[in-house]
């Protein structure tokens, strides 16, 4: 997966990892539940992740699961986009 070119990281050598973390694709299963990103969680997974898992480490998981909506786990995070959220029960097998 690569940043998108407005990223800032866009052009960085880091291998076109977001963060050098190399974020994996999660197939859905049907389980998962639709949302749309609300203002106060624009270009902040970290505080998503934190209300929904319990762990702000678990941001990952969006653009895994979302592969085709967020390429960049950050500025592709946007409100008004509706994304799909791993249950908690699934999501807890990654933390």
């Amino acid at each position: 997966m690569e940043y998108s070119k407005s990223s800032p990281y866009y052009d960085t050598k880091l291998n076109r990892f977001f963060l050098d973390t190399g974020i994996i694709s999660i197939a859905r299963d049907g389980t998962e539940i639709p949302i749309v990103i609300e203002a106060k969680y624009n270009r902040r997974p970290d505080l998503l992740a934190y209300e929904v898992y319990g762990s702000s480490k678990l941001w990952w998981l969006f653009a895994a699961v979302n592969p085709d909506t967020i390429k960049d786990p950050v500025f592709d995070f946007k409100t008004g986009t509706s994304i799909v959220l791993l249950s908690k029960e699934r999501a807890r097998i990654y933390q």
